[in-house]
């Protein structure tokens, strides 16, 4: 197998599992690995994921760290935000929106480096090895892929502690005892699994949160903020103009501060089976409701109901790895193309774990006082017009109901 493979890109995050991988693709493989880690907002200092790959005799001109916080937001989640999408009806994404673009960078190094192979550290039971491996192929179809926990028979986490000390690989002090619970992290989510929540009848022991205080322990006085909005995508809180990963890291401590975006979810993987998660979305749960709430103002009804159909199949595409489908992209024309007049503000109120979208504003918006009103309208609508439109209607529902009397 060493003569196929030259050299290998692997996704690195200098954890326990990704440093045994290093070893056991030098080992396996007899090439050159290439070490890839990305900073897309995991709040984790990255410099000890360089040492650990200098360490492990991985080239410094080989060993990639990059920051891709704004990418991430503004490339990623913002379009996704757009659609407004929820994995079945709740889940905000925040693990599968990161992988494309993962993939993506670790395919244009491979390019870059003439690599012909590259390498992730997800298991075999897995979402994320279906949406790194789609991205992969998708991106460069005669790639080959390497996915060590398909492969290997180190099927435990006392073995690859053994492989860590049989080969002096530096072992953190707190992965020497069972783990708890297994996290990722971004900057839009952390998600937890396994181990203390497998079961789903417990509930969520609160060790495991880490992105926002307990709702209980939230500041018993509300918060109000405002979000600006242009073309579909957030600009501005408070009326100060930021970047979007600057906007999304501010609303995720107000989130954290106020206990907002926890979610307890036993969820239908791609794979076949039911798992259990615990997701913390702080910024993006306050984010997708005052998206919703520009949109009530700015979208016609037609728009906003066919959104709604829609964002279920593209959340799904999302959670099952297909961000670079041609269904995807179809569904993302149609989305961006409804935000072209989603502009204007939405003011929020923040108080223990709850979003309540309070107000909102557009130059374009849809809303008609003078129409709605109950109090006199001066000709603007004439309640008459409400007879035919309500017999046209009925004409089946009658029918029907001579028919079956």
């Amino acid at each position: 197998m060493s003569d196929k493979i030259n050299r290998i890109v692997l996704a690195f995050s200098g954890g326990l599992d990704t440093s045994v991988i290093l070893k056991w693709l030098q080992q396996t493989y007899q090439c050159e690995v290439v070490t890839f880690t990305a900073d897309l907002g995991q709040g984790e200092e990255l410099e000890p994921a360089r040492a650990k790959a200098r360490l492990m005799g991985v080239k410094e001109e080989h060993i990639f760290i990059d920051d891709l916080r704004e990418e991430f937001v503004k490339d990623y989640v913002f379009p996704m935000m757009r659609s407004n999408a929820l994995y079945e009806g709740l889940y905000l994404l925040g693990t599968s929106i990161a992988r494309p673009l993962i993939a993506k960078r670790q395919i244009e190094i491979a390019k870059q480096l003439g690599a012909d192979a590259v390498s992730h550290g997800a298991t075999g039971k897995g979402n994320d090895q279906v949406r790194f491996e789609l991205g992969y192929y998708g991106l460069a179809p005669d790639i080959k892929v390497i996915a060590p926990w398909r492969e290997w028979d180190l099927t435990s986490r006392t073995k690859l502690i053994e492989f860590a000390e049989k080969h002096q690989i530096p072992i953190p002090r707190d992965k020497r005892g069972e783990s708890p619970f297994s996290t990722d992290a971004n900057m839009l989510h952390t998600s937890s699994e396994g181990k203390v929540l497998e079961d789903p009848w417990e509930e969520t022991p609160d060790y495991v949160y880490s992105r926002t205080v307990n709702p209980e322990d939230a500041p018993d006085a509300p918060e109000y903020i405002t979000i600006d909005f242009e073309r579909g995508d957030g600009v501005a809180i408070n009326g100060v103009g930021m970047s979007p990963a600057t906007l999304l890291e501010t609303l995720n401590e107000y989130g954290r501060k106020h206990g907002i975006g926890r979610l307890d979810l036993v969820e239908n993987r791609f794979v076949g089976m039911k798992s259990r998660g615990m997701y913390e979305t702080p910024g993006g749960t306050i984010y997708h409701l005052a998206h919703r709430g520009i949109e009530q103002l700015t979208l016609d009804r037609g728009a906003a109901h066919l959104k709604d159909e829609l964002a279920p199949k593209y959340a799904e595409l999302i959670y099952n790895g297909f961000w670079f489908s041609p269904e995807r992209e179809m569904l993302q024309a149609a989305i961006d193309y409804s935000q072209e007049k989603v502009t204007g503000t939405v003011r929020l109120k923040l108080y223990k774990g709850g979003v309540y979208v309070v107000g909102r504003k557009s130059p374009y918006s849809l809303y008609s006082e003078k129409v709605v009103t109950f109090e006199d309208d001066a000709g603007a609508y004439d309640q008459r017009d409400a007879a035919g439109f309500i017999k046209l209607n009925a004409l089946r529902l009658r029918l029907l109901g001579r028919r079956d009397r």
